[in-house]
């Protein structure tokens, strides 16, 4: 089968095809021939050798991806030969052929597209957690979506408008701002203009929770939004700028944390919360399927659909990772088998 296999860390070009024998599935694994992988902001971080939860090189990367199932190792029931489903995992999409142990897979969304199914996972069990279970949205609150037009930015604007919360979102350009209004948000703000959160002030007199992508000055700008009782989750780092061989850009990265200040939030009686869905699935298998069940009911009463930006083949990872690095990307960006 072909792979990528992620030998060093590096640049994009560092991405290369390469050879593989098939993987062969064992006791509680299946087998799935990948249709589409979806590529997450992690991945980036992974290739750069800055993300904690990835595993030791070499490895193929990828979290997540919707294909057939071929075999079925020792322990699996022969009836999942066949079947289509979304897989997730700490790595191994970026192939064409995968294997998963049998509670990392979930049944596609008929109504959705192969890809559309490749898109689902990550992102909507991201802002489902975050919105739902972390900041417990309520109708009638408004809520902010910091980098609202990437992949769980648009989930989380689909999610939280139609439940009935007014939706606000900050993007880096007029063509992401209209998206996000189409994705159910009242009004965008870009963020790379100085009087951004000032006119998100003007406007809305505060917000109840925000849901924050980004870190270092947005998150700290989100933070001051905050109405009392408001919740801040922090679900992402996509201003991380951290540079192994460059001292100086260690000193950008640790002033860009986001942080919590007790003193602070009790002023303002505030939360700030944050959640990693692979930490929290990963000793805890059973909640796979039972915020998959939340969203499926939730996604079909609505006729949510996944936003699709780009789709690259295989053999054009560096492309599809460069894409995101240059912050142009919207929605998801998958590969295609």
């Amino acid at each position: 089968m072909k792979a990528i296999v992620l030998r060093k860390h590096g640049n994009p070009e560092i991405l290369i095809t390469e050879e593989l024998i098939d993987p062969v599935p064992g006791r509680g694994e299946v087998l799935i021939s990948l249709e589409y992988a979806g590529i997450n902001y992690a991945d980036i971080l992974t290739r750069k050798g800055l993300y904690g939860w990835s595993v030791k090189l070499p490895h193929v990367p990828g979290m997540e991806g919707c294909g057939v199932i071929v075999d079925t190792g020792a322990g699996v029931d022969k009836d999942y030969m066949g079947k289509k489903v979304i897989a997730g995992s700490k790595n191994g999409m970026y192939a064409e052929k995968t294997v998963v142990p049998i509670e990392r897979i979930i049944p596609v969304i008929d109504k959705y597209s192969s890809g559309e199914n490749a898109a689902f996972l990550v992102n909507y069990m991201t802002s489902w957690v975050a919105l739902f279970k972390m900041a417990r949205v309520q109708p009638g609150e408004k809520v902010l979506v910091t980098a609202a037009a990437g992949g769980v930015g648009t989930a989380a604007l689909h999610l939280a408008s139609n439940y009935g919360c007014e939706v606000y979102g900050m993007a880096g350009s007029k063509t992401k701002i209209d998206l996000i209004k189409s994705c159910g948000a009242i009004q965008g703000f870009n963020y790379r203009y100085s009087n951004a959160f000032r006119d998100l002030m003007v406007s809305t007199g505060g917000v109840d929770a925000v849901i924050e992508l980004v870190g270092g000055n947005i998150y700290r700008r989100s933070l001051e939004t905050l109405n009392p009782f408001g919740r801040i989750v922090v679900t992402g780092f996509a201003s991380l700028d951290l540079k192994k061989w460059n001292p100086l850009s260690w000193i950008g990265t640790w002033m860009d944390i986001p942080r919590a200040n007790i003193r602070n939030m009790a002023k303002r009686s505030i939360a700030v919360m944050a959640t990693h869905i692979g930490y929290l699935l990963e000793n805890n298998p059973e909640l796979l399927k039972q915020i998959y069940d939340e969203i499926y009911e939730f996604i079909n009463k609505y006729d949510i659909h996944p936003v699709i930006g780009a789709v690259f083949p295989f053999d054009k990872a560096s492309e599809a990772h460069r894409l995101i690095e240059s912050r142009q990307s919207t929605g998801k960006v998958l590969l295609k088998f």
